[in-house]
């Protein structure tokens, strides 16, 4: 008996050519590397800033603040590093699982 033969392996093989599995596994990458994008082309820009134009950082948020502008534009990349996590997780919670529930029902069957 070889190692393809056991049900273990059989069952792992059929979930992998399932088209759903396919479909779940593309869709995962393309959000994850798209978010992933996101935050990298974020917080690159944010360091362009602060290599190239580090006045524009420090002026003040308005006339007669104490705060620069580079408190709040840090704080939010900060928030939308989260905003996009969040997305990622509803994400992987609602469409993935149902999908992944799916293919795992199907295999089983």
């Amino acid at each position: 008996m070889s190692t393809h033969d056991t049900p273990h392996v059989q069952s792992c093989d059929r979930i992998r050519s399932n088209p759903k599995f396919q479909r779940l596994a593309r869709q995962r990458a393309v959000l994850a590397w798209s978010l992933s994008a996101v935050v990298l082309g974020v917080y690159y820009l944010f360091i362009m800033l602060v290599a190239f134009v580090p006045g524009w950082l420090h002026m003040p948020l308005y006339e007669g603040s104490h705060l620069s502008r580079g408190i709040p534009l840090g704080a939010a990349i900060i928030v939308l590093s989260w905003l996009l996590t969040a997305w990622y997780v509803r994400s992987a919670n609602t469409r993935f699982d149902s999908l992944s529930t799916e293919i795992l029902a199907e295999a089983q069957a």
